[in-house]
């Protein structure tokens, strides 16, 4: 029996120990049958049994040694003594051509390695092919039909012979001890890479399998074996077809397998019944190929996606709540930019309507009523009142000037009532074009941006005049823009509102508002800018003054820049903001393509 040691040895090791025990049983048996024979001849069996009783003690060291190196040492000394001992016993002129001699270096080799099997090739060598026919020579010992230079010869190439016998030996061993290096690294990378599979398959709680073209199974995980026994109530067992429980599953699985046997990916889903409850699985089959690269079977890889399937079904429920909510976020958005844009446009409308209230109280009509009224005292006399009566006389001259005032009355009211207009068509055109909102761009037509602007700045012109505003233009010729026109107009007029309320509560004397208008360098884009010199922007509010909701104002609710941000992307432009800080006033840039969409 094996020592506890050697039987964790390597393949090889247990090889060469395998042929120590051997060949030390064979030269116990050889000797006590020699023994035996010496016996019956009447020769001395004592150098026999020695040998029978050295060779056992190989075989006790052998037993009990924890590696083979010791029991080979003695086992090769045990050879060399016992052919040196019978040589110079027997005086036996050519043992060193012997087969016997040349096999021990072989022996040695093998079980020992190079360097000692040299050592021991060295030592037959000196003793057999050196020592015996030099002492053959001294003793007076001769062969009567062989000359002296033939004896010695012989024994030469009995040496270059235990060489030879050795060198083979030790390039075998090199070339083996090569290829079972070779071999072992080869397996352990095997084993390692069946291990990491191994425990890539058995960490996954997905069902994975192998089968054979005939359905038979190969190998499963953990998961695919509780699978198996889940559904069938017993233990799935390699080599018996996977699906013989079920033949009904295993039709209707035929065309999937019949794919993947084919050289092709196949996934499809299934259910099953485990732990009482059906399960949704998906299932992928890939082919599984051999070393001449034909496909000889399967692999099968199942995922549980009941859960997932659960799971996307509330997300649809959801998602069509979601679609509720946002359409009626988008539809309270749309009134809140109606009533923000309306409300700007009204504040402009109402100027107008008291400005032309203004005018019409002071109107001049009063003094024509009077005339009227004096001319209607004297319709008796009227040649006389207008030759001799002092007012008579002035009347004509007051007529005329009655007649530029009230002139300049109708102009004035004329221009309100334009501005007047305009408003009222700014807002049928932004409740207009907020009921197309959801359905269709607005109608895109040429404009010449500086009309535009003034256009917008006559919106705010009564309120810039009595609050002091200087109003400024820098406008640069640029070509005119096709665009939707009122979309546009109404980001103009929410920055200038905007501006207009910085520069009211600023305390500067000098309120000045600075419209400019400027090409991009690369001709592709306009920018239109908007500085005031009113209260400026705090930094850590920039980042955040185009989001819904958010104000600085105290009556502000935080729609308008929103909305001109949003609007301006609907026109494929952009709307910015910088100022250099509190009380510094601001600049609100707005970029437009010229070229249409």
């Amino acid at each position: 029996m094996l020592s506890e040691p050697l039987r964790k040895a390597l393949p090889a090791d247990l090889v060469r120990y395998r042929l120590l025990v051997g060949v030390a049983c064979f030269f116990v048996l050889f000797n006590t049958l020699y023994a035996l024979g010496a016996l019956w001849a009447g020769l001395p069996p004592a150098p026999s049994l020695v040998a029978s009783l050295l060779y056992m003690s190989v075989l006790v060291l052998a037993r009990r040694a924890s590696t083979i190196q010791p029991p080979s040492a003695l086992l090769l000394a045990c050879m060399a003594i016992a052919i040196i001992g019978a040589t110079f016993e027997g005086r036996v002129p050519f043992v060193s051509t012997h087969a016997i001699s040349t096999l021990i270096p072989v022996f040695a080799v093998y079980l020992a390695g190079a360097r000692v099997g040299f050592f021991v090739t060295l030592t037959l060598l000196i003793a057999l092919c050196v020592g015996y026919p030099l002492y053959f020579t001294l003793a007076g010992l001769s062969l009567p039909h062989l000359s002296p230079s033939l004896f010695w010869l012989m024994h030469l190439f009995s040496g270059l012979s235990l060489l030879g016998a050795w060198g083979i030996g030790a390039l075998h061993n090199t070339a083996r001890d090569a290829a079972q290096g070779s071999r072992e690294q080869t397996l352990k990378a095997l084993q390692q890479s069946e291990n990491k599979l191994s425990s890539l398959l058995e960490s996954t709680d997905d069902p994975a399998l192998s089968m054979d073209k005939e359905g038979r199974l190969i190998t499963a995980n953990a998961a695919a074996k509780q699978v198996h026994f889940q559904q069938f109530g017993k233990e799935a067992v390699v080599g018996q077809p996977f699906w013989v429980e079920e033949p009904e599953r295993a039709r209707r699985w035929a065309p999937y397998m019949a794919q993947a046997f084919s050289g092709q990916r196949v996934r499809f889903e299934d259910e099953f019944e485990l732990r009482g409850s059906l399960r949704l699985m998906d299932i992928s089959l890939s082919p599984l190929l051999g070393e001449d690269g034909q496909v000889v079977g399967l692999t099968l890889f199942a995922r549980d996606i009941t859960l997932r399937k659960e799971a996307e079904s509330r997300l649809g429920e959801m998602h069509r709540a979601l679609l509720d909510v946002s359409r009626q976020a988008g539809m309270a958005e749309v009134a809140t930019g109606v009533l923000h844009n309306v409300g700007n446009t009204l504040n402009s409308v109402n100027i107008s309507t008291g400005l032309v209230t203004d005018r019409l109280r002071a109107s001049r009509v009063s003094s024509l009523v009077r005339a009227a009224q004096l001319l209607h005292k004297h319709t008796a006399d009227l040649p006389t009142f207008f030759t001799q009566d002092p007012k008579g006389q002035m009347f004509p001259a007051f007529l005329l000037t009655l007649s530029r005032q009230l002139q300049e009355e109708r102009d004035a009211l004329l221009q309100e009532m334009r501005s007047l207009s305009e408003g009222v068509d700014h807002i049928k055109s932004i409740v207009s074009m907020q009921q197309r909102h959801a359905s269709t761009a607005g109608v895109q037509e040429q404009v010449e941006l500086p009309q535009l602007i003034d256009e917008a700045l006559r919106l705010h012109a009564a309120s810039f005049e009595q609050l002091g505003i200087r109003i400024e233009r820098d406008y640069a010729p640029v070509p005119p823009l096709s665009v939707d026109r009122h979309k546009l107009l109404q980001i103009l007029v929410n920055l200038m509102s905007n501006a207009r309320h910085a520069l009211m509560e600023s305390p500067r004397q000098d309120k000045r508002l600075i419209i400019g208008i400027r090409p991009e360098p690369d001709g592709n884009q306009v920018r239109i800018q908007v500085t005031d010199t009113g209260v400026g922007i705090a930094p850590e509010n920039l980042p955040r003054l185009f989001m819904q909701g958010f104000t600085t104002k105290r009556t502000g609710h935080g729609f308008g820049l929103h909305i001109s941000a949003l609007a301006a992307e609907e026109l494929r432009g952009r709307l910015s903001s910088e100022s250099p800080g509190l009380g510094q006033g601001a600049t609100f840039t707005l970029e437009l393509p010229l070229e249409p969409s």
